[in-house]
């Protein structure tokens, strides 16, 4: 489901939204959470109870490639009283080409397909766990969409990938964060993610107050607008995740702390989004006016931070935690993480900047077999 509303407009049926489901990135979105929730967890218990709707929504996944024109994932307005759009940015001018000209569809948006991609590994691991038959031909299902989207979405005189591939397979020539979740969701090779790390971390994305939904120059660019060129704390917090997952530690841990620092301009109440104007000394970030706040993943995306500035990953079923060169943002010389749950267990973690690194220290208080590994 995409949304859901009450009141007498949506029981008149004057707006679609009472049930609608105009969504194609929660399917993925779905099966993508449950694999990383049984890693961390090893609570195979709920992903067993859900096991028959994750296999459905992988199957829907599968069909929906199978009979898209573009060969993604892709989607188009089934009603007129539906959504144009129906990736997350799904305001009505949020996809584009480079001239301004809305592409026809139905249209591939870039991180949908990276969340397909994630999707099937998480099956695929899943299911392996399970001894599943099934699991080898998810693994080469991802791997063969990963090869697709780097010959399809790739656009070397970008130096950057297609906000999306319309439906006559022309791609959107377009500097958006989507990207970014492409890194979060580790498609991209690593010499062409630095590409994308570089440009994403450039003025024209970077304001000082995280990364704009859309590069400043492109044709709609307008800070002031939905999404393009706003500001929305969870979509930056996957492109920090995504910078992290590559390496970049640095440039996460700064894009980290300007979101820390424009949450405590909003009493620490995270809108959904804000205006993407350049910070200016002694002003905070330009609030959008009509926008949710606080708002369920700007809260929730806070946590994401913290794991991509740690380098910290849990596995469960492994009782491990892993910690790759940890980082505190500017001003920050402490933290502590208490009963962070790994596996059946619980563990304290305490990170301390000493000189120029951050040391960590670990205390495990219920399960005595869970291991801690640590670079810095």
């Amino acid at each position: 489901m995409h949304e859901t509303r009450r009141g007498e407009m949506a029981a008149l049926g004057e707006v679609p939204f009472g049930c609608y489901y105009g969504g194609v990135d929660t399917t993925p979105l779905f099966v993508m959470l449950a694999g990383e929730y049984e890693r961390h967890t090893d609570d195979r218990s709920l992903i067993d109870e859900i096991w028959s709707p994750l296999l459905s929504a992988t199957a829907w996944i599968e069909r929906r490639l199978d009979a898209s024109s573009t060969g993604f994932l892709d989607y188009a307005r089934g009603e007129e009283t539906g959504l144009a759009n129906q990736a997350w940015k799904d305001s009505q001018d949020s996809m584009f080409h480079a001239d301004g000209r809305f592409p026809p569809g139905p249209l591939a948006v870039v991180e949908v397909q990276g969340y397909a991609y994630a999707a099937f590994r998480a099956m695929a691991q899943l299911a392996g766990a399970r001894n599943d038959w099934r699991s080898a031909g998810w693994d080469a299902r991802a791997e063969r969409l990963r090869t697709a989207i780097e010959r399809h979405f790739w656009v070397p005189e970008m130096n950057f990938y297609a906000l999306a591939i319309d439906g006559e397979g022309k791609p959107c020539c377009v500097l958006g964060s989507n990207v970014g979740h492409l890194l979060y969701c580790g498609v991209p090779s690593e010499e062409r993610a630095a590409g994308v790390i570089e440009q994403l971390m450039s003025a024209r994305f970077c304001t000082g107050w995280g990364i704009r939904t859309l590069a400043e120059g492109e044709v709609r660019f307008n800070p002031m607008s939905y999404h393009n060129g706003s500001i929305w704390p969870h979509d930056t917090t996957l492109c920090v995740a995504g910078i992290s997952r590559y390496g970049a530690r640095a440039s996460a841990v700064r894009i980290a702390s300007e979101i820390f620092e424009a949450a405590n301009h909003f009493h620490m109440r995270l809108p959904e989004l804000y205006c993407g104007f350049p910070r200016i000394e002694g002003q905070g970030p330009a609030p959008y006016p009509v926008a949710c706040l606080p708002q369920a993943w700007s809260s929730g995306s806070v946590f994401m931070l913290l794991h991509a500035c740690l380098g910290l990953s849990v596995n469960g079923r492994l009782k491990e935690v892993h910690i790759e060169r940890p980082m505190l943002p500017p001003g920050i010389e402490s933290l502590d993480i208490a009963n962070l749950p790994v596996g059946n267990g619980f563990i304290d973690l305490q990170f301390r900047r000493l000189d120029r690194e951050v040391a960590a220290v670990s205390r495990v208080h219920t399960d005595e077999s869970i291991r801690v590994f640590a670079r810095l």
